[in-house]
């Protein structure tokens, strides 16, 4: 019998894994009372990752379908609004544990639950790399209730001082190179 996670990973188009998604969104709403959190800010970081794989020569080193279901999926137990601090230590967690029961093989669990550093699993997926920078860089760009959103240059200068200073990522300066590269486009 085929899972939810072999649906959604055998879809090939994007805005139709968008839509799966936002149909299992509702139905575990309606009949299980399961919420997970998908919003347009999911999309948008999903956007970057796509366009950062497009882009660049990333694209030869990971898989590009993994990377851009987990992009949807890997923030689905995150809360919308203020968290607790355990929270957003937890979720990342908690959102892999949960994307088990929907079929999803232990290293797509992985790639989703090291989206962020809490839990501490080494050695890191380098698709969780992606991850990481497209949810650090674009929650930066995006207005907060607290503060506005960032510039992509001070974005950059936040990750490069403070996140990644003391944990190493992977693709960091190809990612640096191709946010140079894009705000060079003119349209």
């Amino acid at each position: 019998m085929e899972t939810f996670a072999d649906y959604i990973l055998k879809e090939p188009n994007l805005i139709n894994k968008m839509d799966i998604l936002n149909r299992l969104q509702r139905l575990l709403k309606e009949r299980r009372g399961i919420t997970i959190f998908f919003n347009n800010t999911i999309v948008f970081k999903t956007e970057i990752a796509r366009m950062f794989l497009e882009y660049t020569d990333v694209k030869k080193e990971v898989d590009e379908n993994l990377v851009l279901t987990a992009c949807l999926l890997c923030n689905c137990k995150k809360i919308d609004g203020p968290q607790s601090l355990e929270s957003l230590h937890t979720y990342a967690k908690k959102g892999a544990e949960f994307l088990a029961t929907l079929g999803f093989d232990k290293r797509f669990c992985k790639i989703c639950e090291e989206v962020n550093r809490y839990s501490g699993s080494e050695p890191r997926e380098p698709e969780s790399d992606i991850l990481e920078l497209v949810d650090n860089f674009g929650g930066m760009l995006l207005d907060r209730p607290e503060r506005a959103g960032y510039t992509p240059e001070k974005a950059i200068i936040q990750l490069e001082e403070e996140k990644f200073r003391r944990n190493k990522n992977v693709y960091f300066e190809r990612f640096k190179e191709f946010v140079r590269e894009m705000q060079e486009v003119e349209v």
